[in-house]
């Protein structure tokens, strides 16, 4: 039954390789680009609030599929932008890290604005009347707090983006998911056998980083 993992033919250990560093390229940028909307999000100027509340509303309501097209045909295909050179594959690997980025950074602001809703207000206003402004407060008192709090809810917004990195085969991206593709394809006789393959593959992808996450989660949580 498992006759294709033999043949040589599907490079399996490749494509999950692709798909783990989908996933941590674009938790990298999903973290940088959610603390960003953050602090956007509880700024005090009344613009930056505007634009990353309807950035994230917007977003996180897209269906991730559409985004990841949008970047391939809007950015690529229309505006002929690749970010860097190669080919079709390599192109369409760096702008599924970009959509899952612009998608999953949305997930990060909202876990982290939870994370800031925990810190009491009193550690704010004490920052304040020594004299911090508001991107020391929030660097060096709110944001440190925050992400103790929230490590549990983070690691479910990585494994969901793990998860979502099948999207990716939407624009080709040589991924794991387009590989099942291609093998149900050609194994047409071997279905359970081919979902049972990539179902483990993600398993042994998503399950240490939950376990490794969970773990840190109890050791620094803020006791209040």
């Amino acid at each position: 039954m498992f006759d294709f993992l033999d043949s040589g033919q599907y490079d399996l250990l490749g494509a999950f390789w692709v798909t783990a560093q989908l996933a941590l390229y674009s938790a990298i940028g999903s973290l940088v680009w959610g603390t960003a909307l953050v602090a956007m999000r509880v700024s005090p100027v009344p613009l930056m609030r505007g634009f990353a509340t309807a950035y994230v509303n917007i977003v996180r309501n897209t269906p991730l599929t559409v985004v990841i097209v949008a970047c391939s045909l809007g950015l690529n295909q229309t505006l002929g932008i690749k970010l860097g050179g190669g080919d079709f594959e390599e192109i369409g690997f760096r702008l599924a890290i970009l959509g899952l980025i612009a998608y999953t950074g949305t997930f990060v602001c909202e876990a982290l604005r939870s994370g800031i809703n925990t810190v009491p207000p009193g550690q704010a206003e004490a920052a304040r009347a020594l004299g911090l402004g508001f991107t020391q407060v929030l660097g060096l008192v709110v944001l440190p707090q925050a992400f103790r709090a929230v490590v549990a809810p983070l690691a479910n917004v990585l494994i969901a983006l793990t998860k979502n990195t099948t999207v990716a085969a939407a624009i080709s991206a040589a991924e794991a998911a387009f590989l099942m593709k291609e093998m149900i394809e050609n194994e047409a006789d071997a279905l359970f056998a081919v979902f049972a393959v990539f179902a483990f593959g993600f398993i042994v992808l998503t399950l240490p980083t939950g376990l490794i996450l969970g773990w840190a989660a109890k050791r620094l949580a803020v006791k209040r």
